[in-house]
């Protein structure tokens, strides 16, 4: 299995902030019963997404300097 690409970072970390976002909005409209595993899963979906989009972009920015 080959390492992902930086820009295949970014887009698993925009992937994971949209679910950690999306989740708490159905849990607030009542679409998922609220519960402590699909908050937790959340929030760690949001953060892990988060420092993804973050070392993704800083390895893009790093391989094309000139």
């Amino acid at each position: 299995m080959r390492p992902l690409r930086p820009v295949e970072l970014v887009i698993v970390g925009f992937i994971l902030v949209t679910f950690g976002c999306a989740v708490p909005f159905l849990m607030v409209v009542h679409v998922l019963e609220v519960s402590f595993f699909l908050s937790f899963l959340s929030y760690g979906a949001s953060v892990a997404g988060l420092l993804l989009g973050i070392y993704g972009a800083s390895t893009y920015v790093q391989r094309n300097r000139r």
